[in-house]
């Protein structure tokens, strides 16, 4: 897996139930979309935005919910 993935934002496509029970997101990587396994420890539903805090290796990552600002 990419070191480059921690601090990267994408969203929850597959949701997320939390703890040990992943769910799946969409990041940009090299402007191509990814999708990898997310865990996270709290649960988030399909469509939220999410921060990459630390990876797991292969395509598994931990994430965090992210508020994106309106512009």
């Amino acid at each position: 897996m990419r070191d480059g993935l921690v601090g990267r934002t994408g969203r929850v496509v597959v949701r997320v139930r939390g703890g040990d029970v992943p769910g799946e997101v969409v990041l940009n990587v090299h402007g191509l979309p990814e999708t990898y396994l997310a865990y996270s420890a709290d649960e988030l539903p399909i469509g939220s935005h999410v921060l990459v805090i630390g990876t797991r290796g292969g395509r598994r990552i931990d994430v965090e919910a992210w508020s994106v600002a309106d512009v």
